[in-house]
């Protein structure tokens, strides 16, 4: 892959007041590392998003902040929106080319998987990515995972049959399962799981029904009307 450069500005807003750069299409970032004083960025939205769709969160960039020369980091952390799920602060990881550090790598599954295509399985993907350590220009943006293997539901592709980049230690279990092929529900098993999802959905627009039903009790420390009625009277005579 091409060395991939991303701009940003030093950041002066802080707190609350990072919410007019997101409006203004600008990302809050910081930038640390070991050694390294911890930086407030601003990036712009658009052009991040073009770079981490390339590069993940283990693969090398160019960052340039402002005019100064461009120094080596990765994408560590993206914090996203609850609802709708974009990028609102990014944290940047600085690293020594000569230090080891430890990073997620994404499996990229290939091919299509025997189990599944001759015999109607599916296809689970037990890991999306392996944990691993290794020196920063040895990081790779993705492992490649070949499914061809899983010939019958009996077969398991587990995190020791991966091909491993040279200079990468994964630091996932070697027995841990990375993908396998169950076999496909039987009739019975669809009519079960349509019949509890069905028996769910009635049972909670029962609780649903009987909430709507029940009177709106009144405050437990409400005066009564009569009450209050009397006490105005006796009020209003004396």
């Amino acid at each position: 892959m091409d060395d991939l450069m991303l701009k940003a500005q030093a950041r002066i807003v802080r707190g609350k007041q990072t919410k007019t750069l997101r409006t203004a299409g600008q990302l809050p970032a910081v930038l640390y590392g070991h050694g390294v004083a911890s930086r407030p960025l601003a990036i712009a939205d658009g052009e991040f998003q073009r770079v981490y769709r390339r590069a993940g969160e283990s693969t090398l960039i160019n960052l340039v902040v402002d005019d100064t020369a461009p120094v080596k980091v990765i994408i560590q952390a993206v914090q996203r929106h609850p609802t709708s799920g974009r990028p609102i602060h990014v944290d940047l990881h600085q690293v020594r080319m000569t230090e080891k550090l430890h990073a997620e790598i994404p499996l990229a599954f290939v091919g299509e998987a025997p189990a599944v295509k001759e015999l109607g399985g599916v296809l689970v993907k037990n890991l999306a990515h392996v944990k691993v350590e290794a020196l920063p220009g040895d990081l790779v943006h993705e492992i490649p995972v070949g499914v061809t293997v899983l010939k019958t539901f009996e077969d398991l592709i587990h995190v020791s049959d991966l091909r491993i980049p040279v200079g990468i230690s994964v630091l996932d279990k070697p027995d841990e399962v990375v993908a396998l092929v169950t076999p496909p529900r039987s009739e019975q098993e669809l009519a079960e799981l349509e019949q509890a999802v069905a028996d769910e959905k009635a049972a909670v627009e029962q609780v649903e029904g009987v909430k709507k039903e029940e009177p709106t009790a009144e405050p437990t420390d409400a005066q009564p009307k009569e009450e209050a009625d009397q006490t105005e009277k006796s009020d209003t005579s004396a």
